[in-house]
């Protein structure tokens, strides 16, 4: 009986053992391309990469810094993570990396990890499709004589180096 519940035991333990493992590391995906992570995962270091040719996109808001004074906090960051939730679908839907976002600013690019020749049209597909939501979102908040932002965007094609930087709470950058 003893053995059997022994047994029974290391069962239970090896199997949310496994549970808990697959939630690391999918959460190290959620932060990580999935290369990055399992480079990290078997070397505990990432080696830095140099890219030819890669493109970065770069967004923020105008203006942001007014119309978020007038909000509350939890008004805000409601804002934020429904336009970069649908930014984030834009970006993964066309082929491109989200590196970061850093306030009202958002980062993504083409062309790494993974080397492809479609990253700078992949680049300006998604500028496009984001200028689009959030025209469609200006138009919408107008309507409900809400405030919006207008954005800035930026596109850059050329080399660049990539790899995990920082000790705690990493990034890829």
């Amino acid at each position: 009986f003893v053995q059997f519940l022994t047994g029974l035991l290391i069962y239970i333990l090896h199997r949310n053992l496994n549970l808990e493992r697959k939630k690391s590391e999918n959460l190290l995906l959620n932060i990580l391309p999935e290369e990055i992570a399992l480079e990290l995962q078997k070397n505990d270091s990432v080696e830095p990469n140099f890219y030819e040719s890669a493109t970065v996109m770069f967004m923020d808001m105008a203006g942001f810094t007014r119309i978020a004074e007038k909000m509350t906090p939890h008004e805000l960051i409601g804002e934020l993570h429904e336009i970069f939730s649908k930014i984030d679908d834009i970006v993964k839907k066309n082929n491109l990396e989200k590196i970061k976002t850093i306030g009202d600013s958002y980062m993504a690019a083409g062309g790494l990890p993974r080397k492809n020749k479609t990253h700078a049209v992949d680049s300006v597909l998604t500028a496009l499709e984001i200028c689009s939501f959030m025209k469609k979102l200006e138009e919408i908040r107008e309507s409900e004589k809400r405030p919006f932002w207008k954005i800035r965007l930026g596109i850059h094609t050329g080399n660049l180096v990539a790899g995990v930087v920082g000790k705690y709470k990493f990034a890829y950058d």
